[in-house]
């Protein structure tokens, strides 16, 4: 271990301009409203105005409602799927796991548009059977099944690998002891799996709580408001109140620093061991006259969470006009012709996006490998709170990074300021996509030894060279799958794109966003689709090209 040099002094330098500036900013506005105007006077004066407001506690509360009411119906999902899929031998199972990996390919809000597309009055489902929900998925059900729907797949993949762990070998001294087999699931297996299910149920909740699309596209139209559409509002429209959006910004951090606190708890204190040194076979015990049922519950659940929203955008993408519904001669790729055309600037914000996405990729790994050579293989004074800022934005949500950004670089003051640039929305970008690189780059860096490096210092290398020629290159798989998943991720970004994109320029959220305000309902569904293939083939494409070269 080595004192700091460079490397670090640059990663500390980037994590104090991305993520200290703007929390601090949050802090001292929510403190001193007139902060703005350059002045400290009458602090707390609006923290007992903004407490007091009748809508608050309602907000508060529909927010930890919306939370529990996904955590509940992803629970009620996933666990039965997840146990399924770990103890019996489900038929498809590789098919089913690769269905279900599909919604974290598609964002949020594009998913809550394709639900729009199917339930709203004269949608998909009233064309194909007559029936109308619309009434049910514009209310608080309606947000909670819509979002289930794209979070549950958490829960899924950490329950069945858990399980799938533990094996069925504790349930079976269970069951010679004379339990039934649900007595020995309920009472053994499941016990002992509770740690992982209760980390990803509290990372849902965290998930959800901080989800802008969903609530403003569904909620607001019935009246339904969070804390996550509450900031927007004060942000957004006028009067302008950056003193009460902090305000709700720290209510909103504080509740997701709580389950993700809880969540970390859960994983160090409450972990139970199950595997011992002599590796134990598992066989998966067949399913008999329950393979049809089971197989027809998985069919059911991938049809709502991946068929059902990707039928609505492409349909909707590839129909001419709305009215025109689902019929053979309705069926044109004019949307995407216009997309290719650059009609109301679509292929620009196109653009936008990817270089944007690029550009952040590139940063973050740049920063997340500089970061965790620093906290992993160096030794220095503040060494702990520099680890404390890469996770940090792990438990920020996005809207708030954008309130965060937006106060510490509107201030008038300022002599040169980023905002209303393309690179403030990079650094809204970077900050909270940072951890994914971090955490990716922390992991590879523990796994390469000291002697390397000493090595390389004995023949004379720097530490700027000994990290560059040596260090950089072993860590470079992991950190390209990390900065893969921050390119697909930041171009589409939705909140923070809307709150900080300058005027005049688009990316791919915002123009979906703004043609179903505007009525262009194809021509956002086109960007949908195409957005849901770049995002994911070019990573895909990439991680094969680089499987070729030997570097994954």
């Amino acid at each position: 271990m080595r004192s700091p040099g460079p490397v670090v002094w640059g990663a500390a330098f980037a994590l104090v301009v991305l993520v200290l500036i703007p929390l601090s900013f949050i802090v001292l506005q929510a403190i001193f409203p007139a902060l703005g105007q350059g002045s400290l006077s009458a602090p707390f004066t609006r923290v007992a105005d903004v407490l007091t407001e009748p809508g608050l506690l309602r907000m508060t509360r529909n927010t930890a409602l919306l939370g529990l009411g996904v955590v509940a119906g992803s629970a009620v999902i996933a666990v039965p799927l997840g146990v399924l899929r770990a103890l019996f031998r489900v038929p498809l199972a590789p098919l089913w796991d690769i269905l279900l990996l599909v919604p974290f390919m598609i964002p949020p809000y594009i998913a809550t548009l394709g639900w729009i597309m199917t339930l709203q009055p004269n949608g998909y489902l009233t064309q194909l059977t007559g029936l109308n929900a619309g009434p049910y998925l514009f209310s608080l059900w309606g947000v909670v099944f819509v979002m289930t729907l794209g979070a549950f797949p958490v829960v899924y993949f950490a329950v069945s690998r858990t399980v799938e762990a533990i094996g069925g070998r504790y349930a079976d001294v269970g069951r010679v002891f004379g339990a039934s087999p649900f007595t020995a699931f309920r009472r053994v297996t499941l016990p002992l799996a509770l740690p992982g299910l209760m980390a990803s149920l509290l990372l849902v909740f965290a998930m959800t709580i901080e989800e802008y699309g969903t609530p403003a596209a569904l909620g607001r139209q019935s009246g339904f408001e969070v804390l996550v559409t509450g900031i927007d509002t004060r942000v957004s429209d006028w009067p302008i109140d950056l003193p009460g959006a902090a305000i709700l910004s720290l209510i909103l951090v504080m509740m997701s620093l709580g389950a993700f606190l809880v969540q970390l708890r859960i994983l160090s204190r409450r972990s139970f061991e199950t595997v011992g040194g002599k590796p134990q076979a598992f066989h998966k015990r067949p399913l008999g006259v329950f393979a049809i049922p089971v197989v027809a519950v998985f069919a059911l659940v991938s049809l709502l969470a991946v068929g059902v929203p990707l039928f609505a955008i492409f349909a909707t993408a590839l129909s001419k006009t709305l009215s025109g519904g689902l019929a053979a001669d309705n069926i044109g790729f004019g949307h995407f012709r216009a997309i290719a055309a650059d009609e109301n600037g679509a292929f620009q914000a196109l653009l936008n996006s990817l270089g944007l996405g690029a550009a952040t990729a590139l940063i973050t790994g740049l920063i997340g490998a500089a970061t965790s050579y620093a906290v992993v293989r160096t030794q220095f004074r503040g060494k702990g709170f520099l680890d404390a800022l890469t996770v940090i934005p792990n438990a920020i949500p996005g809207i708030v990074v954008a309130v965060g950004i937006i106060l510490a670089w509107n201030q008038p003051w300022l002599p040169v300021t980023p905002y209303n640039t393309p690179l403030i929305l990079l650094m809204a970008y970077c900050c909270i996509l940072l951890p994914y690189t971090v955490r990716y780059a922390n992991a590879a860096f523990r796994q390469v030894g000291d002697n390397l490096e000493a090595a390389a210092r004995v023949a004379g290398a720097t530490p700027l060279t000994a990290f560059r020629r040596i260090l950089l290159p072993l860590v470079l798989p992991s950190l390209i799958s990390a900065m893969l998943l921050v390119f697909a991720v930041a171009t589409r970004e939705l909140v923070a794109s809307i709150l900080l994109a300058p005027v005049g320029m688009a990316t791919i959220s915002i123009f979906i966003w703004r043609q179903f305000d505007q009525g262009s309902v194809g021509l956002g569904m086109a960007m949908s689709a195409v957005t849901i293939l770049i995002t994911t083939t070019i990573p895909l494409a990439v991680t094969l090209m680089s499987g070729r070269r030997g570097l994954m």
